[in-house]
């Protein structure tokens, strides 16, 4: 019976399979990449784990991944990363260097029914003596919960050797059981370094531009730079500096030629991911510190990312309370109504609102006096220090409550010229524990300063 009998690929063609040593790496396929007019990161794509840069700390001698390469081990591994450090390569690699078959889905057009179909394969493959089968995703952040469900059993039961590669946190974007039962690999972004190693490699190696052209260093820090630690990005850079270099009748390759091909620096942020939460948590740190240069920043990026600006709103109004209070008493007026002029008025123009509001807060005096108020009161109150209410301040509007204590002996501050009266407000359990510590920074020195005669006063009436 053949593979096609067995209704192995009767399925979408989103499913490549690939004899274990015969294939080599490419983008959609990695079997049916290196051709001539192939882009040139993809002609530069790795051959080797040796020629892979910048992930040195998974290739030492006797790491999962070498084992996984050279030892040809079951095994199923999960590729983190951000774009262009090698997931893809590695996979790669694997097609070049097993010994078993190597099949490539990808999360954007696979469905359940082509992960069964490739498992199942894999499975009677198994049960007649035949080859292992390696199993590359690619993006398996976009699987659903269902389509992942779907290849627990090849895993659990090593039916495929799983190679999944995701750009998302996988503790969020895969499920627990999957990812459980895979070997999580880490890839780091390139260093300058490693990112100007493969540009010097493609310049003169026969698979990228074989020394046809020759770069000043200024051009090849300047590509560095854009690509932001992506290899491949950075080979995409190069290609088409080169091409602009081909069209000026050139062969050298400097700042004007380069800036002519690319002229924006790459963003490297997902909104659903580490990025998301690493910028955010730098922009509010930054306000918090009152950089108001480091927080423009962030905020750029994540302008520049297509952030939600109701997120962005949302932050600042926490931060206006969290970190500045009544230090400045304007600061939260100012988050709420950037919020409601950011919905108001939309995207792009809301950039303004919001870069109004980080420089306001940026710069405003700094306050933590408020969450550590509150968040002293709710430990109290989570230790079981809460108490009855004083009879005193107990409701006593309706029949018969004065009849069992209730209001009695309540003093009404507006009667005092002071506004104020000795009384105790607080249960006994907690009567005389101070909450709010205000600073002496900006407006809130003047809270301190009131604070302190109200609880004087207030305190005549403690035992």
């Amino acid at each position: 019976m053949t593979m096609d009998e067995e209704g192995l690929f009767d399925v979408e063609p989103s499913a490549v399979r690939t004899p274990g040593r015969a294939g080599g790496p490419g983008s959609g396929s990695l079997s049916d990449a290196e051709h001539a007019s192939a882009p040139l990161a993809v002609r530069m794509r790795p051959r080797t784990l040796d020629e892979l840069r910048g992930q040195d700390h998974l290739l030492a001698d006797g790491s999962p991944l070498r084992r996984l390469v050279q030892a040809d081990r079951p095994m199923s591994v999960v590729l983190w990363g951000p774009p262009g450090t090698g997931k893809t390569t590695i996979a790669a690699v694997l097609s070049h260097s097993t010994g078993r078959d190597f099949v490539e889905l990808s999360a954007v057009s696979a469905g359940v029914k082509e992960v069964r179909a490739v498992i199942d394969a894999a499975r009677r493959a198994l049960t007649r003596g035949g080859r292992e089968t390696v199993l590359f995703v690619d993006e398996v952040h976009r699987f659903s919960k269902a389509q992942q469900d779907a290849l627990l059993p090849g895993v659990e039961n090593r039916w495929v050797s799983l190679v999944a590669a995701t750009t998302e946190n996988p503790h969020f974007a895969i499920i627990s059981p999957l990812l459980s039962r895979s070997l999580l690999l880490t890839l780091q972004p390139l260093g300058d370094e490693h990112v100007a190693a493969v540009l010097t490699e493609a310049m003169a190696d026969q698979r990228g531009l074989a020394g046809a052209f020759s770069m000043e260093p200024a051009a090849l820090k300047h590509l560095v730079r854009l690509a932001g630690g992506d290899g491949r990005r950075a080979l995409t850079y190069l290609e088409a500096a080169a091409d602009a270099a081909q069209a000026r009748g050139r062969t050298v390759i400097d700042v004007d030629v380069a800036a002519l091909a690319v002229d924006r620096a790459a963003v490297r942020y997902d909104r659903a991911g580490d990025q998301h939460y690493d910028v955010t948590s730098a922009l509010i740190k930054s306000v918090r510190g009152s950089d108001v240069d480091a927080a423009l920043h962030y905020l750029a990026r994540m302008v520049e990312a297509g952030e939600d600006p109701r997120f962005l709103a949302r932050r600042l109004v926490i931060l206006a309370s969290e970190d500045i209070g009544l230090a400045d008493p304007t600061a939260l007026p100012t988050a709420v109504s950037a919020a409601d002029a950011v919905a108001f008025i939309g995207w792009p123009e809301g950039r303004l609102v919001l870069a109004q509001a980080v420089i306001a807060l940026a710069l405003a005096p700094k306050s933590n006096a408020v969450i550590t108020a509150i968040d002293a009161a709710l430990a109290d109150v989570r230790a079981g220090r809460a108490g009855p209410v004083p009879p005193h301040l107990r409701d006593a509007h309706y029949s018969g409550a004065s009849d069992i204590g209730h209001g009695q002996g309540y003093r009404y501050a507006h009667d005092d010229p002071r506004g104020v009266v000795a009384q105790q407000y607080a249960p006994d359990d907690v009567a005389g524990r101070r909450y709010y510590h205000p600073t002496r920074r900006g407006a809130e020195a003047a809270y301190a300063d009131r604070a302190e005669r109200l609880r004087q006063v207030l305190d005549d009436s403690e035992p």
